[in-house]
C-alpha cells in the first residue's frame, strides 16, 4: 500500500527567525487578497511569497508570480533564511486548538508519499476537483520544483502506534511557538532509523485518504508524469502531513454555499418550488432578535441533522428557514451513477435536489464557478445576501470522518468542498525540495 520515506526537510532558520506566527500562512486556497496582503505587510519572509505571490499587470514570461517565488525562495537559502536539514526525517507534529471552549490535540508527521494513480487505490482521493486551481499549483511546481505546503493526509490506525510514538519523544521539541490565533505548534525532527522503520512499516498496509490539498496532489502526479516522460527520475513523491483518522484531534467542519447570478431569481417562487421535496419552517426575526433566531436555527439544524437532510437557509428577507428532505429515499428515484453512500451524504442531496433540480446550477457552472462561493463563516454569509452580492446562504451540518472513508473507499468523488478539517495544514512549518534536474 502506501510508500513513505523520510527527507530532509527545509526550515526557517530559527536562530535568525524569532517570530514564527509571522512566517507561516493557511492554505493558499482559502487566503483572499486582503488577506494575501496582509501577510505580505506582517513580514518580509512571510511564506506567502513563495506559496501564493501577487500578480501586476505588468507581469511576463520572465517576470511573474511563479519565476518571482524561485528567486525569493534562492535567496532566502543564499540568506539562510532557510535552512536545510542534514539527515533524511520525518517530523512529528502536535497541533494543540481550541473549538467551542473545548481544548483539542492533533498528533500526527509530516513524511514524502510515494505519488500513485488513482486507480491503484492507495491514495484516494474524496472531492471533484477543478481546472484552474490545478493549472497555477502546476506552474508553481514547474517554476520552483518544490512542494511549499503539506497536503493534509488520513490513514486508518486503531492501534495509535503513532500516537505512542509521541509518548517516547522525551526531548524538547525542535520547534514550539503559538500562532496568531492562539494555536500551538510542536515538531520534532526523528531521523533514529528504528522509530523511521515502525512507522514505514504501518504505512505500508494502510491506504490514504487525501482530506485537503486534492489539487496539489492531481498537480504533483502531473509533474510527475511530465518529468518521467523527459527522463528524469525522482519526482514520484510528495510532502504530505498524516492524521488516524481516529485520532480525537481531527475535526471536520461544515462549509457553507452561497449562491449569486440567478437570473430572474425571486425568493418566493424558489421557496414555492422547493417545497416539492421539503419540509419548510420560518424563522422571521427583527433586528433585535435577528442573532437570537439565527443561533436557535443552527441548534435546530444541527438537531434535525441527526436522522434526516437538513439545512438552513437565508434569503434576505428578513427570515430564515429551516429545510428538511420529505421523502429520504428520494435520490433512490433518481438515475445517477452513484453509490447508497454517495447519494446519503448532504451535500449530495444539496447539489442534486436543490442547486440542479431548483437552481439550474449544475457541472458547468461548478467548473467555471460562477454561480457559487464556499465559506465556513456563517457572518460572512449573511452579510453577502444582505449587502446583495448573492442571493441565497445555505448552511449545512459537517460531514463525517466516516462518510469520507466509506465514499472514497468506494472509489467515487464527494462533491466539491464537501469537507473542512479544522485546523487546516499551514504553510511554512517544512518544505520539501524536489530533486536538482
Amino acid at each position: 500500500m502506501a510508500e513513505i520515506i523520510p527527507f530532509r526537510g527545509i526550515r526557517f532558520n530559527l536562530n535568525i527567525i524569532d517570530n514564527l506566527s509571522e512566517l507561516i500562512t493557511p492554505p493558499y486556497d482559502v487566503i483572499n487578497e486582503q488577506n494575501q496582503k496582509l501577510f505580505y505587510e506582517k513580514n518580509p519572509y512571510n511564506i506567502i511569497r513563495l506559496e501564493y505571490g501577487q500578480t501586476f499587470a505588468e507581469d511576463n514570461e520572465e517576470n511573474n508570480v511563479y519565476t518571482r517565488a524561485a528567486s525569493e525562495f534562492n535567496r532566502w537559502i543564499e540568506e539562510e533564511i532557510l535552512i536545510r536539514d542534514k539527515q533524511p526525517s520525518l517530523y512529528l507534529y502536535e497541533l494543540g486548538f481550541s473549538l467551542g471552549g473545548k481544548e483539542y490535540v492533533r498528533k500526527g508527521f509530516f513524511a514524502c508519499v510515494k505519488l500513485e494513480e488513482f486507480k491503484k487505490r492507495v491514495v484516494l482521493p474524496h472531492e471533484e476537483t477543478l481546472s484552474k486551481p490545478k493549472e497555477d499549483r502546476l506552474k508553481l511546481l514547474r517554476t520552483c520544483k518544490t512542494n511549499f505546503s503539506p497536503i493534509f493526509g488520513l490513514y486508518d490506525d486503531k492501534n495509535f502506534i503513532v500516537e505512542e510514538i509521541f509518548k517516547t519523544v522525551q526531548d524538547k521539541p525542535d520547534l514550539n511557538f503559538r500562532d496568531e490565533e492562539g494555536n500551538t505548534h510542536k515538531i520534532w525532527v526523528v531521523s533514529e532509523s528504528s522509530t523511521i522503520e515502525r512507522i514505514k512499516n504501518l504505512l505500508k498496509n494502510l491506504q490514504i485518504f487525501i482530506a485537503d490539498g486534492h489539487h496539489r496532489y492531481e498537480t504533483a502526479l502531473e509533474f510527475s508524469r511530465e518529468m518521467k516522460q523527459k527522463g528524469f527520475s525522482g519526482y514520484n513523491f510528495v510532502l504530505m502531513g498524516l492524521v488516524n483518522l481516529h485520532n480525537p484531534g481531527l475535526i471536520v467542519l461544515p462549509t457553507n454555499r452561497l449562491v449569486k447570478n440567478l437570473k430572474n431569481f425571486k425568493l418566493q417562487n424558489f421557496l414555492e418550488k422547493l417545497g416539492q421535496d421539503f419540509n419548510i419552517t420560518e424563522f422571521p426575526f427583527n433586528r433585535e432578535t435577528r442573532e437570537k433566531v439565527f443561533q436557535k436555527l443552527l441548534e435546530l439544524l444541527k438537531e434535525r441533522g441527526l436522522n434526516n437532510h437538513a439545512y438552513g437557509l437565508y434569503g434576505g428577507n428578513n427570515c430564515f428557514y429551516l429545510i428538511t428532505l420529505k421523502n429520504k429515499d428520494a435520490m433512490d428515484r433518481i438515475n445517477m451513477p452513484h453509490s447508497k453512500d454517495w447519494k446519503n451524504l448532504d451535500v449530495s442531496v444539496l447539489q442534486v435536489l436543490i442547486m440542479e433540480k431548483h437552481l439550474d446550477i449544475g457541472g458547468i457552472q461548478r467548473e467555471q464557478e460562477t454561480h457559487l462561493t464556499y465559506t465556513r463563516e456563517e457572518i460572512f454569509a449573511l452579510e453577502s445576501v444582505d449587502s446583495g452580492s448573492h442571493q441565497l446562504a445555505f448552511f449545512l451540518n459537517p460531514t463525517k470522518v466516516e462518510e469520507v472513508t466509506r465514499v472514497a473507499g468506494g472509489g467515487e468523488r464527494m462533491p466539491q468542498k464537501s469537507t473542512f478539517f479544522h485546523p487546516k495544514l499551514v504553510t511554512g512549518l517544512v518544505i520539501n525540495p524536489l530533486p536538482e534536474v
